[in-house]
């Protein structure tokens, strides 16, 4: 999405949000449309710790098998996003947070961003000494093998 389109969006789903506000109190009073919005934030708050929780138990499968959970970090992303527009005030955010609920959608998001995302993997895991280049002059030295003042008892002092 190009960026000059964020700021019509900025405009335009608040003025989306006024409308229909407008349009639902009238048909079913201010209260009710006030307690549909509360209702509306609770229940995305429960999804989101329900799903969240799952997403974070199949993230952590992934990577105990070695895995890289690409897939699992886009739904993360989009449960999050969720989150955020089920918290904002509004009917329009709210349909759009409780469609990024949907697995199905989330996953058809996934395959179109697959296509134009590359992900790669870097380890974390710790190795077992400092990497060696065979063929490489670089000699690795750890904290307690070098020090940045001069020993007097050195062998290699040179004679003046």
């Amino acid at each position: 999405m190009p960026f000059s389109l964020i700021p019509f969006i900025l405009l335009i789903i608040p003025l989306l949000e006024i409308g229909v506000f407008i349009a639902v109190g009238s048909q079913i009073g201010v209260f009710a449309t006030l307690g549909m919005i509360v209702l509306t934030a609770i229940i995305g708050s429960i999804l989101l710790r329900v799903q969240g929780f799952g997403l974070l138990t199949r993230m952590r499968r992934d990577l105990d098998e070695g895995r890289v959970p690409g897939r699992e970090l886009v739904h993360g992303v989009m449960i999050l996003v969720a989150g955020v527009l089920l918290l904002t005030p509004g009917f329009v955010t709210d349909t759009l947070g409780f469609l990024l609920f949907v697995p199905a959608l989330r996953d058809a998001v996934w395959r179109f961003a697959r296509r134009r995302v590359q992900i790669v993997a870097q380890s974390s895991y710790p190795t077992d000494g400092p990497a060696r280049d065979s063929g490489s002059p670089t000699i690795d030295l750890t904290e307690d093998e070098y020090s940045d003042t001069a020993d007097p008892d050195t062998p290699w002092k040179r004679s003046r």
